[in-house]
């Protein structure tokens, strides 16, 4: 009968001359939780500045529709208060978004300068790595040759 060749000791041979960094994966992770941390600083800081925004926004209109509220004497009086309240919330309006627009940008572009900088250092990484990789696959097919 035909024995069945036992590949544990050949798959043990092939995967221990390509050895697993596991510092390399623990680094990786380090470095995605960092980015990870910085993003979500950006996001928090982008929506407490746009719910200061709003805050004041909210305060502001309230203030002025309790002048729009308040008796008047005359009938012409009320459409005049109700005409500097729209006028006076448009011009809110467009500050207002000027203003989300402002944090928007700053988000936008702290969010690219975070991506360059990580995929820099991903590049960097990567490229150790590989030449670490290389140097240990060419040491031991090296080796495997001299035997």
């Amino acid at each position: 009968m035909a024995k069945t060749q036992d590949f544990s000791a050949i798959m043990k041979d092939f995967m221990g001359a390509f050895p697993v960094d596991a510092s390399a994966l623990e680094n990786a992770f380090k470095n995605q939780a960092s980015l990870n941390e910085k993003l979500a600083g950006v996001a928090l800081e982008a929506a407490e500045k746009s719910a200061e925004i709003s805050n004041k926004w909210t305060k502001d209109t309230i203030a002025k529709l309790a002048e729009v509220a308040k008796a008047k004497n005359e009938p012409a009086d009320y459409a005049k208060a109700i005409a500097d309240f729209t006028s006076a919330a448009a011009e809110v309006a467009a500050e207002n978004m000027a203003a989300y627009a402002e944090i928007a940008k700053k988000v936008q572009m702290d969010t690219v300068e975070l991506l360059m900088a990580a995929g820099k250092s991903a590049a960097e990484d990567a490229t150790a790595a590989v030449k670490k990789a290389t140097n240990e696959v060419t040491n031991v097919a090296k080796k495997a040759a001299a035997k």
